[in-house]
């Protein structure tokens, strides 16, 4: 039994354009799935599910895509309508807040250490630089111009003086002798120590030179003694070690020979076993090899090719239908649920909307403007000459009183004096004499005043103030009349 996998066989032949019935069948929308499958043929199964499922899945669609559609219109009516008023007062609230509370933390945080500082710790800097400056800086330089600098050029100059006296005083007492003392005693020595010193240095290096020679011919005997034993030594130990060496090598070669032997045998018997060993662990592991395969791979491979990939292939295309059923669905739902809101935005509007309309336009409006002309306009006429008939009355009103209280003024003080009018007093270029007089103790005589005129009699009447007749006010322009009709939308 084969159950290797062999390649599967080239598809036959097939036209690239459908079947007229398949694309009769075939929705416009799936473009793409319609490529792939005249691409790829497909099985009975595939044909045989894709109607039914498309109509079960239709009729669970639309409702699901009629519900969404009225969610998203009914989330962007409450989203245009109160989330986003609602979002701009909570906005402006929260900026409002903000502010104040910028303000609040300025007030409490910022302002009172801004005052600290402007106003006391500045004006408090200020003065503390200047009394340092005053208590400090001044005198310090004060005593440095006139005391210090003084006081250190005076140093300096005493330090000179002192220098220079010490100067002369070592030329004097140190220079000069030690100078006399190397001209008239030690030159005239060292010359003398130094022509001894070159005679005896002649004399040392003739009797070195008599030495070195003896000592040299000497030398050359015993070396060339020393060499002649040195040699005839290292030639007999040259011998011996060649001799020695010999003996090593030949004993040698016999033990690596007995070793090489020995080994040889030793691996001859070890490449023996080891392949016997390996012939054993080779047929072995076939045979557990091949009880393994038969009992493990070929289940598996079997399992694998006759029932999960059937049934894989299976699950793929019930898959693969239920998930272009449902796409299709969807779209002929979207379709579906636009001609509803359509139809039922069309109702609406027939039942509610034009009524309104036109209720408000032939008979609220006409009403309206004979309201506004027959009603509200001469109301408002005659509430304006009311108006301008009670504001004269009021004005005379408040003009008698006026009058009554300056005749009842004049009456009980008397008619005012008129203040006047204060002359500017001449300049004067000399003062006045003052007057040295005592002052009398007799008081002047009190002089009676003149009797000042009688006052008018006051008239206690009420005087008649004849109200001024009231002139019609002038018609003013109509305006053109407001219409309330509200203007036809173009469908």
């Amino acid at each position: 039994m084969d159950l290797e996998k062999s390649p599967s066989p080239a598809p036959p032949e097939t036209s690239a354009a459908p079947a007229p019935d398949e694309a009769s069948r075939t929705p416009a929308t799936s473009g793409a799935s319609v490529g792939q499958r005249d691409a790829a043929p497909e099985g009975c199964l595939a044909v045989a599910i894709r109607i039914p499922v498309r109509i079960v899945v239709l009729v669970l669609v639309v409702p699901v895509r009629m519900v969404w559609d009225a969610l998203v219109v009914g989330g962007r009516l409450l989203r245009d309508t109160v989330l986003r008023p609602v979002g701009r007062a909570i906005e402006w609230l929260l900026t409002g807040l903000g502010h104040a509370l910028v303000w609040l933390g300025k007030l409490v945080f910022v302002w009172p250490w801004v005052g600290l500082w402007r106003y006391v710790v500045v004006p408090v800097g200020k003065g503390l630089a200047w009394l340092g400056h005053v208590l400090l800086v001044v005198p310090a330089l004060w005593l440095y111009a006139r005391v210090s600098t003084p006081f250190g050029h005076g140093v300096v100059w005493v330090l000179r003086g002192i220098g220079a006296g010490c100067a002369w005083l070592w030329r004097v007492l140190v220079v000069a002798p030690a100078s006399w003392l190397h001209r008239a005693l030690l030159a005239p020595t060292g010359r003398g120590l130094a022509w001894l010193a070159r005679g005896f240095g002649s004399g040392v290096a003739w009797v070195a030179r008599g030495l070195w020679g003896g000592i040299t011919w000497l030398g050359s005997g015993v070396w060339a003694g020393v060499t002649w034993v040195s040699l005839g030594l290292w030639a007999g130990v040259v011998w011996v070690a060649s001799g020695v060496w010999a003996g090593v090598v030949w004993v040698s070669r016999g033990l690596w020979s007995g070793m090489t032997w020995i080994g040889g045998g030793l691996w001859a018997g070890m490449t023996w076993m080891g392949r016997g060993i390996w012939a054993g662990v080779t047929w072995i592991a076939m045979v557990v090899g091949t009880l393994l395969r038969w009992i493990f791979v070929v289940p598996a491979v079997a399992l694998w090719r006759w029932v999960l990939a059937p049934i894989g292939r299976g699950i793929a295309v019930v898959a693969r239908e239920i998930g272009e059923a449902l796409g299709h669905a969807w779209r002929v739902a979207g379709h579906v649920s636009l001609a509803v809101g359509r139809f039922l935005g069309r109702l609406f509007r027939w039942i509610f909307v034009e009524p309104v309309r036109w209720a408000y336009k032939s008979v609220l409006t006409p009403v309206g403007h004979l309201v506004r002309d027959a009603v509200w306009r001469p109301a408002a006429e005659a509430a304006r000459s009311v108006g301008r008939t009670t504001r004269q009355a009021l004005a005379s009103a408040r003009e008698t009183a006026r009058q009554t209280r300056a005749d009842i003024r004049r009456m009980l003080f008397g008619t005012p004096r008129e203040p006047e009018p204060v002359r500017p007093a001449k300049p004067s270029a000399e003062p006045e004499p003052v007057s040295w007089a005592k002052p009398r103790s007799e008081p002047e005589p009190v002089r009676p005043a003149k009797p000042s005129a009688e006052p008018e009699p006051v008239s206690w009447a009420k005087p008649r103030s004849e109200p001024e007749p009231v002139r019609p006010a002038k018609p003013r322009a109509e305006p053109e009349p407001v219409s309330w009709a509200k203007p036809d939308v173009s469908r």
